[in-house]
């Protein structure tokens, strides 16, 4: 027995990179997975292979930013395997350029597909779920996003994305807030591994060792995806987590730095010695990443 055994795992843009080292690492542990992908092929291949190895998959492509598309999904995940337990949201794309060349088609793709995406699944899962414990059920779920080192510190030439991922994490805490009640958690990750992505974007960096730890190899990080997604977790929540090779952190958001009180209204001019003592006393944000 692993320890996701008898869980469901409905697991999006799970055909490649870091869904399918999910969606493998979970199925490992005992845990039924519906991979979902926009390629189908790439799905089923994932499916197969977890079957191959005596686990239970259910590969499946339907939309994953349209209510009616994550009602679909969580049917046929319920369908074949009685009940959802965990909802990770993987799927993601990206359309970099720089701020001033970014086109109002490169905004919107990538919102729909990273915040619209995460709001779908998890609110059709959630609203599931508040049902089940107000009828008296025991519920121990889980939603685990996705945010990046881009969304944490932003990154230069990915203005869209950093935006998105940076929602992500705030809607991480508002989620962890609202629906603990219910006993659902909710942490968000910080992934760094090499994908397709990745791999395009800084080929050089996450490149395969010829010999050592592979410190990019996507299933370092679904080590730490399969613990939040089992019982083990459930005192966890509102977290975010930054993973990569064998390093694990959890990262300090934003908080209210140091404070200086007039005790009545400021006026414009005297701020400029104001704000550069409170620059002083404050820490110092990590840079953007491409500075």
């Amino acid at each position: 027995m692993g320890i996701c055994d008898q869980r469901t795992i409905l697991i999006t843009g799970a055909g490649a990179g870091l869904g399918r080292a999910y969606a493998l690492a979970f199925a490992a542990e005992g845990a039924n997975v519906l991979v979902n992908d926009i390629r189908m092929e790439a799905a089923q291949a994932v499916a197969k292979e977890i079957s191959a190895a005596g686990g239970r998959a259910l590969a499946n492509q339907d939309d994953i930013t349209s209510l009616a598309g994550a009602t679909t999904i969580v049917d046929a995940a319920v369908a074949a395997f009685g009940e959802v337990h965990v909802l990770v949201n993987n799927a993601g794309v990206l359309r970099d350029r720089m701020f001033l060349s970014m086109t109002d088609e490169d905004w919107d793709t990538v919102m729909r597909v990273h915040l619209r995406g995460h709001y779908c699944l998890a609110n059709v899962l959630g609203r599931r779920w508040r049902d089940q414990k107000k009828a008296g059920r025991h519920v121990d779920a889980r939603i685990i996003n996705t945010s990046s080192g881009a969304g944490l510190q932003g990154s230069v030439g990915q203005s869209n994305y950093a935006a998105a991922k940076a929602g992500i994490a705030a809607l991480t805490l508002v989620q962890a807030a609202e629906l603990a009640r219910y006993g659902i958690t909710v942490n968000c990750l910080a992934p760094a591994a090499r994908t397709a992505m990745t791999e395009g974007a800084m080929p050089d960096m996450v490149r395969k060792p010829d010999n050592g730890f592979d410190a990019w190899h996507p299933l370092n990080v679904a080590s730490i995806v399969v613990w939040l997604g089992s019982p083990l977790s459930a005192h966890v929540t509102g977290r975010c987590f930054e993973a990569r090779g064998g390093e694990l952190s959890i990262a300090e958001g934003w908080h209210t730095g140091p404070i200086i009180d007039k005790g009545a209204r400021w006026e414009p001019g005297e701020l400029s010695d104001i704000v550069t003592s409170l620059i002083a006393q404050g820490g110092s944000p990590q840079k953007v990443y491409g500075t």
